[in-house]
Parts: C-alpha cells; sequence; structure tokens
C-alpha cells in the first residue's frame, strides 16, 4: 500500500511540473505584459533673441543721384575780334576767382569808331555855337522890323505913309522871322543829329566793354575754345565754366518711403523741413557733406512713383581736403539720406518682422507668433510701430527652424542689438541674420 501511494506520488511530481509547463506555452501570449514605456524629455532648443527696448534712431531715408554745379556759366563772343589778352591759368579745371579778365578782344576798331563819334559831337558843338549867335542877330533883326512895321501901319492910319512904303515894311519883317525860323529849325536838326550820335557812342561804348570779358564769380574751367590770336565771331562760345561756391545733387526718392518720416515730425511738415546729408563711399571711410533741401522736382516717374528731392551743398571746393574729402564735382555719383531729428522707437531686424508676422518667446519658454506692424524701415533695420512691447523677446533665428509652440532656450545676441541700436541711430549699418 505504501508502495502504491510512494508510485503515485512520484507521477503526480512528474505529471503536474509537465502539465503547468504545457500549459503555459500554451497560454503565453495571452499572459505576457508589456514593459513599462520609459518618458524621454528633450532638452529646448537655443533660439537667439533680442529683447525689446526703445533706442534713439534718426528717422531718414536715402536716395541716390548725381552731384551738378549750382550755376553753370559760358562766355559767348558779343562782337567780333581778335583775341589779344588771355589769363593765366585759363585752362580745363583751374579755378578762376571772380573779377578775373579771361580773354580780351582787339578794340583798336571800336576805339576809332568812338573817336569819330565824338569828333562829329564837337562839330555840332561848334555849329550850335554860330547858329546861336545868328540866332540872336536874326532876332533883333526881326523885333527891328517888327518896329518898323508898326510905325508904318500907324503913318498910313494917318495917311502919312504910302501903301508901298506899308509893304515893304511888311516883307521886311516877314523876311527876318523867316530867318529866326531858319536858324531855329537847324538848331533843332543838330539836337536830333547829336541825340543819334549820342547813341551810336553808347552802342559803340557798350560793344567796347564787350572786348573784356570776365568771370561773374569764382568758377572752375571746364572748356576754353579760344586762343591768342585767334579771331572769333559773334555768338561763338570762347569759355564754359561752372560756379564752384555751391553744388546740387537731384536725388530721386519714392514718396511712399518719404510719407511716413513725414508725419512722425507731426502735421504740416514738409520735405524743406528734413535735414539732409550726401554720402560718398571712399576706401575705408565714408566722406560726408551737410545739405539742404533746395527744392522738390515737379515730375513724378509714373513707374517707380518717384519724384527729385534737389539738395544743395554749399563750399564743396573750400570743404576739400587732401587724402579725406575730394572735391564734389560733376557727375560724382552720390547718397542723399533726407533725415529728422532724433527720437525714441522699438526697432528690429526686417528680417525678423517680414510679412507683418513675428515669433517671439513667451513667458512659458514657448515660441509665439504675432502680427506686428511696421511703421517705415530704415535699411535692414524696421521700426516697429504696433505688435511688439518693451520687454518682449523677438526671435532673430533662421524661422526654417522655429515652430510656434516649441519649448525653446531664449539666447541674447548681444553683437545683433548692438549693431541694429548703432543702425537706428544712423552710425552704421546692420548685417543681416544668420
Amino acid at each position: 500500500m505504501s508502495a502504491l501511494i510512494k508510485g503515485i506520488a512520484r507521477s503526480l511530481a512528474v505529471a503536474i511540473p509537465v502539465a503547468l509547463g504545457a500549459l503555459t506555452v500554451a497560454y503565453s501570449e495571452d499572459l505576457k505584459t508589456a514593459p513599462a514605456a520609459k518618458e524621454v524629455k528633450r532638452p529646448p532648443t537655443a533660439v537667439r533673441v533680442v529683447t525689446m527696448a526703445p533706442v534713439e534712431i534718426v528717422p531718414r531715408v536715402s536716395g541716390y543721384g548725381t552731384v551738378t554745379p549750382a550755376r553753370e556759366w559760358r562766355a559767348v563772343a558779343r562782337v567780333e575780334g581778335e583775341v589779344i589778352e588771355k589769363a593765366d591759368g585759363l585752362a580745363n579745371g583751374g579755378v578762376i576767382p571772380g573779377g578775373t579778365v579771361l580773354l580780351r578782344l582787339d578794340d583798336a576798331e571800336l576805339q576809332l569808331s568812338l573817336a569819330q563819334i565824338d569828333t562829329q559831337l564837337a562839330a555840332l558843338d561848334v555849329k550850335d555855337q554860330t547858329l546861336t549867335a545868328s540866332l540872336e542877330i536874326a532876332t533883333a533883326d526881326l523885333e527891328l522890323s517888327r518896329t518898323e512895321l508898326a510905325r508904318q501901319e500907324t503913318l498910313a492910319d494917318q495917311g502919312v505913309a504910302t501903301q508901298v512904303r506899308l509893304d515893304s515894311a511888311r516883307r521886311a519883317e516877314l523876311g527876318a522871322r523867316a530867318k529866326v525860323v531858319e536858324v531855329e529849325n537847324q538848331l533843332a536838326l543838330n539836337a536830333a543829329e547829336r541825340e543819334v550820335l549820342k547813341a551810336q557812342r553808347a552802342t559803340v561804348a557798350r560793344s567796347l566793354d564787350f572786348t573784356k570779358i570776365a568771370a561773374p564769380y569764382d568758377i572752375r574751367i571746364a572748356e576754353v575754345a579760344a586762343e591768342l590770336g585767334q579771331v572769333v565771331t559773334r555768338n561763338q562760345t570762347l569759355v564754359t565754366a561752372e560756379g564752384i561756391e555751391a553744388a546740387e545733387v537731384a536725388a530721386q526718392f519714392s514718396i511712399g518711403r518719404i510719407g511716413p518720416i513725414l508725419r512722425m515730425m507731426g502735421d504740416g511738415a514738409t520735405v524743406h523741413d528734413l535735414k539732409a546729408r550726401v554720402r560718398l563711399p571712399a576706401p575705408g571711410h565714408l566722406v560726408t557733406w551737410d545739405a539742404k533741401v533746395d527744392r522738390v522736382g515737379e515730375a513724378l516717374d509714373p513707374r517707380t512713383q518717384s519724384t527729385a528731392i534737389v539738395v544743395r551743398i554749399d563750399d564743396p571746393y573750400g570743404q576739400a581736403e587732401a587724402g579725406k574729402r575730394p572735391p564734389l564735382r560733376r557727375n560724382t555719383f552720390v547718397e542723399v539720406i533726407l533725415m529728422t531729428p532724433k527720437r525714441q522707437a522699438l526697432v528690429a531686424p526686417l528680417d525678423a518682422v517680414r510679412g507683418g508676422q513675428a515669433l517671439v518667446v513667451s513667458a512659458e519658454g514657448t515660441l509665439e507668433k504675432r502680427a506686428v506692424t511696421v511703421g517705415f524701415a530704415i535699411g535692414d533695420i524696421a521700426v516697429v510701430s504696433d505688435g511688439l512691447a518693451e520687454g518682449d523677446k523677438l526671435v532673430v533665428t533662421d524661422p526654417s527652424i522655429a515652430v510656434p509652440g516649441m519649448a525653446v532656450k531664449a539666447v541674447e545676441d548681444k553683437q545683433l542689438l548692438a549693431q541694429i541700436t548703432a543702425a537706428a541711430g544712423g552710425q552704421g549699418k546692420p548685417k543681416g541674420n544668420k
């Protein structure tokens, strides 16, 4: 009996583990449990930002044009003659002070004509003296004739004088009167001839002045077309020159770009209220000249909606410095900057607010899209009028790696902030965003 029980126990000891193993294999798919998921936490993406804060800006707009002299002058021959004198330094590019005699033409024929007219006037004076003496005698004779006529008429009324004597007295009075009229007429003709000669003399004297050609003001010679010994003709151009007291630049400006900076100056502001500066890039530095708005062109380009604004630079040659500031000469291509007084405003890199949209880092450290209004642009920077406030962290990183809602780590780009601050104040130009 005990042997039977032991046999059964041994069988169960083998069968039970085998059965449990079989059940485990059969139901393994239903019994297995997924491992616990391990949470993966990514670090925030670093983005470059600039913290918005008011900076001092100089609202301005740029245009381009070429330099022209404010005044141009041409010496045109008013009389014919040979060039007998030429000023020293009268050559292309020379600078000559105002009042300098540039050329002198031979005036011998005009001097002879002047002397001839003076001689004729002197002869008229002698004739007038003779006629005046004759007039005095004729006038006295007329008085005697009238007295005699009156006496004969009285005698004739008394029946004493004959008709023959009365007629003779009347004839003598008429002859004396005719003599007086004749002398007076001759004096009148002499007076008229004198006026003609005086007019002729004035014409010759005026032509005599034209034989001397002088610089009307300080000029720079552009071209000389007359030489010593050359015979010039009337209306021939002898010298062309330009004034050096001022230069002008007619620069093209878009009406849409000038409007915003005028509105910043307040109601009633005009283009003439803007300050102007002319700038010429030079190796290693910029050369600038102070200027003033002189006038606005009348024509408007229908394609570009731009107009010419003319600025004036005084004494461009006097401001020249060897090796530092060249004189502003004709056809020099320059930049003209129109600006308003300094003021405080929020500025941002232009690339960071394109399309009226910008990304900022929220207080929770995520990216947030913001609608932004740009008042106007100055080069590569934008003056923000709405949508951003002081303290906002504006994202300046490439937008292709910045997605709204993503967690980010703001890294202040101090170098870019310094660049746009300097550019806003007119001290430089910001570099493009990286």
